[in-house]
């Protein structure tokens, strides 16, 4: 990994507690996120790690702390306001349209951009003309950088689940994030597609720049691909670091091993 350039902080999360009722899901969690990084968020069953990057795309609104995304800190963040910064999501449970083809559930990831007066878009004149055509070209890209070009056509419901995990980042990736949240990309795969989506996300981070923040319970992929890793458990940050500090930290062995989980 020694040759990536890792820039600055791009995204940082000060102090952030939340609570449903009287139930602590997140205690005090602070950590950053460097601009092209691959920073993953590990944690036991129940750690927090779902509601944490909730925190950060919008969904949910913590009681305490901040998050500071390129400089500017917000208290919270809505989730529209969030995509039009430039952070993007994928969904633990597939959130696609399993009717509609490949090629559309990935084009809506684009309407974020589509910036075209909406009757123009209807009539297909002018300005949205053009805007289409782009979109299409760049849609058509990532369906080549994801190799599913063979099933462009094919309702998504009908694909098997590692590619429809690929459609998911696929759409993600059309909005053009700087930040991409991957919410366990690799749950439910076998091996083989475990391998695939490892690549990918290697590849959208050296090849398109992308920062990356992964939830993932597959510590061995963690391990593998991550720069920096962030380790929760029952809501409190337990350890934080690059892989082989926290494969090594007494705290984060004992939270996966120990008698209470």
């Amino acid at each position: 990994m020694a040759h990536k350039q890792v820039g600055d902080v791009i995204l940082d999360v000060q102090n952030i507690s939340l609570r449903f009722g009287g139930v602590k899901a997140l205690t005090d969690i602070s950590f950053n996120v460097k601009e092209h990084e691959i920073r993953a968020i590990i944690g036991p069953n129940g750690a927090g790690k779902s509601s944490m990057l909730n925190c950060i795309n919008g969904v949910y609104k913590p009681q305490e702390g901040s998050i500071t995304f390129r400089g500017q800190t917000f208290k919270h963040m809505n989730s529209r306001q969030v995509a039009e910064m430039g952070i993007a999501r994928t969904f633990q449970n597939l959130a696609l349209f399993k009717g509609m083809s490949v090629i559309d559930n990935i084009m809506t990831g684009r309407n974020l951009r589509i910036r075209s007066n909406i009757f123009l878009q209807a009539l297909r004149i002018g300005p949205a003309e053009k805007e289409e055509v782009a979109h299409r070209e760049k849609v058509e890209q990532i369906i080549d950088f994801l190799e599913i070009q063979a099933y462009r056509k094919t309702p998504v419901g009908q694909l098997p689940y590692g590619l429809q995990k690929r459609v998911d980042l696929g759409r993600a990736l059309a909005m053009e994030p700087q930040v991409l949240l991957l919410d366990e990309p690799m749950a439910g795969m076998n091996v083989e597609e475990k391998q695939d989506m490892c690549r990918f996300i290697l590849d959208v981070n050296d090849e398109f720049g992308t920062t990356i923040v992964l939830i993932e319970h597959d510590m061995g992929v963690v391990m593998d691909i991550s720069d920096r890793v962030v380790v929760l458990d029952y809501g409190k940050k337990i350890g934080d670091g690059t892989p082989d500090e926290v494969r090594n930290n007494e705290d984060v062995i004992s939270a996966y091993l120990g008698t209470s989980h």
